[in-house]
């Protein structure tokens, strides 16, 4: 066995053979952020033989607070070409697997296919009730880590019959209820944390040694440094899984005119002009906006008066297009003869198709 994993393969009961599995793993992490850099980079080190990598992401300024990969020559630049190239760098053996989108209803059967091991490194409701799910139907565990402010959660589920994540969340929230990392952020030093505990249980699940977080969820609490274990059991029903379901948006009623970055593009490259909503916090549009631009803030919404004019069609944007859809549902409400269309990836994807704004 290769002499760079020899302090690996010295340890009792992980040896050659562990090791030998490890080079057999195929191991997929979706979102290559906070959780999932130390996930990828710990695996490659370690020696998984094979990485897929989910991601359609640009670099930001704002990530570099706990994104460490990234540097400030990577601004703007593809999360998944930057950190292929990285990874490449540090492990030559390694076969990666890239795709560069999203994980979506549609391509989530065909991409998950074949993995031994799903890493869940996202930051959303959704992509994770669609990668249980397809997890589940495949005959795949995945690996969990959550994050909210000093405090982080782990778990393994769909591990050899153990539950899934439906059993221990089962109904997915509205997108009133979910905390949004804009308002409430992160300490920069915990998703290293949680990322290293979800690449320790990836490699406990691909080589059978110790004892895998199966129907427990670790509460870690960064400011006393304490590590709460609550237990859980499987709920039959959820572990029947046959296909995946219709839709894997949050559970709400109210219907949200979307548009895509593309199509958007297009309409300032053509008209004369346009009405164009930012969300997003001062700070954020200081950085960098559109020109057209006018900035009104989301939790400032119910301060404009009812009666105001807005012209027939307005364009609503933020960083992601989560906060634009909550605004073009608040918008709607107040003045019902406008359409508010939310950006669909907001700036990340607009600065993805031009750089140069």
């Amino acid at each position: 066995m290769d002499f760079r994993y020899d302090r690996q393969t010295r340890l009792k009961g992980f040896g050659s053979e562990g090791q030998a599995k490890l080079v057999a793993g195929k191991v997929l992490v979706v979102g290559l952020g906070g959780l999932g850099l130390p996930v990828v980079q710990y695996l490659n080190a370690m020696g998984v033989g094979t990485l897929g990598l989910v991601d359609q992401d640009i670099v930001e300024l704002h990530n570099l607070q706990r994104q460490v990969l990234y540097s400030e020559k990577d601004l703007g630049k593809s999360k998944l070409e930057v950190v292929h190239e990285k990874l490449g760098a540090q492990n030559a053996s390694t076969h990666f697997n890239l795709y560069d989108t999203f994980l979506t209803k549609e391509n989530a059967m065909d991409i998950l296919q074949g993995y031994d091991v799903v890493v869940d490194a996202t930051d959303n409701f959704p992509t994770r009730y669609l990668i249980n799910d397809a997890c589940i139907i495949l005959g795949i565990p995945f690996v969990y880590g959550a994050l909210h402010g000093f405090e982080g959660h782990v778990s393994v589920f769909n591990h050899q019959e153990g539950p899934t994540y439906r059993c221990l969340y089962p109904n997915m929230p509205s997108s009133e209820e979910v905390p949004d990392c804009n308002d409430n952020g992160v300490l920069g030093v915990i998703p290293g944390i949680i990322g290293t505990l979800q690449a320790l249980e990836t490699v406990k699940v691909l080589t059978g040694i110790g004892e895998v977080l199966s129907g427990k969820l670790m509460v870690y609490d960064g400011l006393s440094q304490n590590a709460t274990k609550i237990s859980f059991t499987p709920y039959p029903a959820n572990l029947k899984i046959k296909r995946l379901q219709d839709s894997y948006e949050s559970l709400d009623c109210e219907l949200v005119l979307e548009i895509n970055v593309e199509s958007f593009q297009a309409i300032r490259d053509s008209a004369t002009q346009l009405t164009l909503i930012d969300v997003r916090t001062p700070e954020e549009f200081e950085q960098n906006h559109l020109s057209e631009a006018r900035n009104l803030q989301l939790n400032q919404l119910g301060e404009v008066k009812p009666d105001a004019v807005f012209p027939q069609e307005v364009y609503v944007i933020c960083q992601s297009g989560k906060r634009s859809a909550q605004a073009v549902k608040q918008l709607q409400k107040l003045y019902p003869n406008s359409q508010f269309y939310s950006i669909l990836g907001g700036m990340n994807k607009m600065m993805a198709i031009s750089p140069n704004l």
